[in-house]
């Protein structure tokens, strides 16, 4: 089934704000300028599980947007732009996709879906005309390629777990470091060049980025037991939030929200063109 929607979406823009001091350690410079977003974007679909993408959406423009400040906010950390290269593009193309849904959260970039029910495929083959078989066949293989309404769930269990906690501007730029730090995405992302490369050199370099992951919690733990004293849980809801992020999967995330803009243009050459701004 296919979602066609309908927008409505209101923006507001603040004007760009300092955000504090330094950060801890080698995630200095995590807190950077940044312009402060908030949209609210409201789509009502008809059927799941697939959205329209013609025209694109309010929302994958918006999120389109989001992800090109989250990009300027990467390339904005020092101690990533002091690795090699080649770990950089790792970590970009590992971490792109719960980057851009924490900085949706962060935007308060929201999205609501109605559910309607067709008939089943069982149902066209059984009342249906051949012709009716092969449109039940059609329907089953879009729905196969599309965005699950479980999906759509978790993308918006992890927003409404984020705007629940009130994550503010610092804590928001820890978690992050604590997701684009991520030694195991890393890992996969560079198993290839261990057949090409010294394997110690990638070893260490996971090694490195594991270290700097654990600074970006220290970081954080130390700001939450600084501001929020007296809230002895809210670390723990903080880590929370991270482990809903780690189930939502990043060809959801594209399908859902640049898909429809990028159409069939490979994900990994926008985000290079974004990263480097050619």
């Amino acid at each position: 089934m296919v979602m066609k929607s309908d927008q409505k979406v209101t923006i507001r823009k603040t004007q760009p704000s300092v955000l504090g001091g330094r950060g801890q350690r080698g995630l200095g410079g995590l807190l950077v300028h940044e312009c402060d977003y908030s949209l609210n974007v409201t789509l009502s679909p008809a059927p799941m599980t697939t959205f329209s993408r013609d025209p694109p959406t309010v929302t994958c423009k918006a999120a389109s947007a989001v992800l090109v400040k989250t990009l300027r906010f990467v390339k904005n950390v020092p101690c990533f732009r002091e690795l090699p290269e080649d770990d950089q593009l790792a970590l970009i193309r590992s971490g792109w996709a719960p980057l851009l849904v924490l900085g949706l959260a962060q935007d308060r970039v929201d999205f609501e879906t109605t559910e309607t029910v067709e008939p089943s495929m069982l149902q066209r083959i059984l009342t249906g005309s051949p012709e009716g078989r092969n449109q039940a066949l059609g329907c089953h293989s879009r729905t196969a390629a599309g965005v699950s309404v479980l999906d759509i769930e978790a993308i918006k269990a992890f927003l409404k777990k984020c705007w629940s906690v009130d994550i503010s501007t610092k804590e928001y730029a820890y978690l992050k470091g604590a997701v684009l730090f991520n030694p195991g995405r890393f890992l996969i992302r560079a198993r290839p060049r261990l057949f090409t490369e010294n394997m110690w050199r990638v070893c260490a370099a996971s090694t490195y980025i594991q270290s700097l992951r654990r600074e970006a919690h220290q970081a954080l733990n130390e700001h939450v037991r600084l501001i929020h004293r007296e809230d002895t849980t809210r670390f723990a809801k903080l880590l929370i939030a991270l482990s809903m992020l780690r189930a939502i999967r990043p060809p959801v995330v594209a399908q859902l929200f640049l898909k429809p803009v990028i159409g069939t243009v490979n994900i990994e050459e926008v985000l290079m063109e974004m990263f480097y701004g050619k």
